[in-house]
């Protein structure tokens, strides 16, 4: 039979204030053709299915869209654990009422394993724990945890110890696994390294189907990352082909799917006389956008003709007047914030025409301005 391994949703995310609701229901959507098409017998969700604990009404609405669409109206089976993202209670809570309908959640790591089987497969739940929370589980060996990976040792070997003779074994985990190639959006993994395990963890395992690291990767020829389903961040992901992963158990092929994005995620960089006439496609152009603008300060005057000519455009750099060779970005919620603000307009107004910070008697001066005009308008 066939798997589709996904991971790392993050519905409810949203970049510089705009929502991404309409890009996540879109691949959710490309998810559910490739169901159909590859005859995928079960779908496997390694964890970070929300942006964060705390849940957006809206963000509910499209996990519950993309279930009842997979579980219900489409009759495939999910198997999804919980990732650092997300509140391991709320994602669990009425499981056993789900698996009537063919959903199989682990929120949080117990003592007893949540396996289940499905064909020939045994299908292992490894929620995202913390070395704190298997000492509680495995008191009796407390002192054997010193670090992060020796609590996966001993959860993997408690597992192990439930093989069936004759299955293959999939183990789903949320897990950042020492050299793995991060990304900007990586934001927990690019701190230290304390919660880096070695692969060798989990020998023993035929596919293991990790969530947690946002670029599609392989980190051996049975442990894989399938990376975001779009990407959330400027730089790396980028050029980050996104998909999903598609595991055949009776062959043990894995292969890599491509999602089309509803929008594109460019960096542009040269002179702003180039960012007014871009070379790019229109579809990039339509993208979410980020400019580098390399020969002048970015104004409010200039930001407005860009996103005339960008509709979504989120970030902005540009030189400092403070410094010929510093540059000064800007997000489009920075921007808004800016243009609510009299005295931030003032003073990029003193930036944009005098190319220099306005004196503290021009700022005076403005203050009783906007002090008299707001009490003639009062």
């Amino acid at each position: 039979m066939k798997f589709l391994h996904t991971s790392d949703w993050h519905l409810g995310a949203s970049d510089n204030n705009l929502s991404l609701w309409d890009d996540q229901k879109f691949f959710i959507n490309e998810i559910c053709k490739i169901i159909e098409s590859e005859k995928i017998g079960a779908i496997l969700i390694a964890g970070d299915i929300y942006d964060r604990s705390v849940v957006s009404a809206e963000a509910l609405n499209l996990y519950d869209y993309a279930i009842s669409k997979i579980c219900v109206d489409m009759g495939v089976r999910v198997f999804e654990i919980a990732g650092n993202h997300d509140s391991a209670e709320r994602l669990s809570n009425l499981s056993r009422l789900h698996e009537n309908s063919g959903l199989y959640v682990a929120g949080a790591i117990e003592r007893e394993p949540s396996v289940y089987e499905q064909d020939d497969v045994q299908i292992f739940l490894l929620p995202w724990f913390t070395k704190e929370k298997v000492k509680t589980i495995y008191p009796e060996k407390a002192d054997e945890i010193k670090t992060l990976e020796d609590a996966y040792r001993i959860v993997t070997s408690e597992l192990k110890e439930h093989f069936k003779d004759g299955k293959k074994h999939i183990v789903l985990s949320h897990a950042f696994i020492a050299d793995s190639e991060t990304s900007t959006s990586d934001r927990a993994a690019e701190i230290g390294t304390a919660t880096q395990v070695g692969a060798s963890v989990f020998d023993g395992f035929d596919y293991v189907a990790l969530g947690h690291i946002h670029k599609p990767q392989d980190v051996s020829d049975r442990i894989r990352y399938c990376g975001t389903p779009m990407p959330y961040s400027f730089g790396k992901e980028e050029r980050q082909e996104k998909g999903v992963t598609i595991v055949d158990t009776d062959t043990m092929e894995i292969k890599h799917v491509s999602l089309p994005l509803l929008h594109t995620r460019r960096t542009f960089e040269g002179t702003l006389e180039e960012m007014k006439n871009p070379v790019c496609s229109m579809e990039e152009r339509n993208g979410y956008v980020r400019l580098n603008i390399s020969d002048c300060y970015v104004g409010s005057s200039v930001i407005n003709e860009l996103r005339n000519i960008y509709p979504n455009l989120l970030e902005v750099s540009g030189k400092n007047y403070e410094g010929e060779e510093t540059t000064i970005s800007l997000t489009m919620e920075e921007f808004e914030r800016i243009e609510n603000d009299p005295m931030e307009i003032f003073r990029h107004f003193c930036l944009d025409q005098m190319q220099k910070e306005p004196d503290e008697h021009k700022v005076e001066l403005f203050r009783e301005a906007v002090a008299k005009v707001e009490e003639e308008n009062s």
